[in-house]
């Protein structure tokens, strides 16, 4: 481990990574990482790889649909990065080692245009299937108005809960209060885990393009001081709801954009408490940095930047954009996935 990556864990981060490519996994936990998330897009470019032809020859010899080996694959991938970090699970006692689990993209397709009440219960019915016979693993459901509705059942249900999308305080809120009532519908509070995922770099993208009126000090700051605003706010309730387990928030998108931007910028700035999901390049970079990473996730910018940042940032505007954005995104690279895989499928059987 680098001095730099050990700075920044003994701060009080922890660090997980984005992606369950079986090498990377091993690697960074070598490295520092106590956990990992995964998503379509993470799969697919697995795939493209031609490292796993020979599993995706095996599932099409069964005569399986494009959708369901594409899930067969996500749920391997994820048990492979989960046995990896079983140990700090065991180790923590539940407190960390998890990998999360992304749920059907699809459900808010705006093209299939589900009923809301049917987006609902495909994320219980999915969430419980795909968290049945697993320990350390995570379901990841979007801060959607459905995503939150379900996931006040999946806390009672004594399912870990990645609550992913998370752009603002409104929205945090109301994941953070739904899964509380869910988990106080629980016989106890013992294993009651959940984390909510904060997007930070991709709010930084959106006030360079949607929000010019902003001061160049503040400009490039605003992903970070949402963040640590909505950090705040979640220490604060469970300060005074406390739990066997931490309740925590994950800083997702923490890539940075520009190339005049330190590769390592949101991981100092956020450094000191909390969860880390880190693209791998990203880790790799802050673990050569030479970096002394010190506690700054409790320190915001000038007054005056605060000032201007309120003044001119709509955010309920921020959120309705990017989370169109995030659901897009979402979407989009399952349906690539699939498509990857029936392209994959006739090259590995032919």
């Amino acid at each position: 481990m680098s001095q730099s990556i050990k700075s920044l864990l003994d701060s009080g981060t922890q660090l997980w990574l984005d992606s369950i490519d079986p090498e990377l996994v091993i690697s960074n936990k070598a490295m520092g990482a106590t956990g990992a998330t995964s998503n379509p897009i993470i799969v697919a470019d697995l795939i493209k790889t031609g490292r796993f032809d020979e599993k995706l020859a095996s599932w099409s010899a069964e005569d399986d649909s494009d959708e369901s080996i594409a899930w067969k694959m996500t749920d391997w991938l994820v048990s492979q990065a989960q046995q990896q970090f079983l140990d700090v699970f065991e180790h923590t006692k539940g407190n960390d080692g998890y990998v999360s689990f992304e749920v059907d993209p699809l459900i808010e397709d705006p093209q299939l245009n589900m009923p809301h009440a049917d987006r609902v219960s495909r994320y219980i019915e999915l969430g419980s299937h795909w968290h049945a016979g697993h320990t350390n693993r995570m379901i990841k459901v979007p801060a959607t108005p459905a995503g939150i509705e379900a996931v006040e059942e999946l806390a009672a249900l004594g399912i870990p809960l990645n609550v992913t999308l998370v752009f603002s305080s409104r929205q945090y809120q109301a994941a953070k209060d739904a899964v509380w009532r869910g988990a106080q519908r629980r016989v106890d509070l013992d294993n009651f885990k959940s984390v909510y995922s904060i997007f930070v770099s991709r709010i930084d993208v959106y006030t360079e393009n949607s929000v010019p009126e902003l001061s160049s000090s503040a400009q490039g700051l605003v992903g970070i001081v949402n963040a640590k605003r909505i950090w705040q706010e979640n220490q604060d309730f469970w300060k005074t709801n406390p739990t066997r387990l931490q309740q925590q928030i994950v800083f997702a998108s923490t890539g940075t954009k520009k190339p005049e931007d330190s590769p390592w910028k949101y991981v100092e700035q956020l450094c000191g408490s909390g969860i880390q999901t880190n693209p791998p390049a990203t880790n790799v970079k802050a673990s050569q940095s030479g970096m002394l990473f010190t506690k700054q996730i409790d320190r915001l910018p000038a007054p005056e930047v605060l000032a201007d940042i309120d003044k001119y940032v709509d955010f309920t505007k921020m959120e309705e954009t990017l989370m169109s954005e995030g659901i897009q995104k979402f979407a989009d690279p399952h349906k690539a996935l699939m498509k990857l895989i029936a392209d994959r499928r006739s090259q590995v059987v032919a």
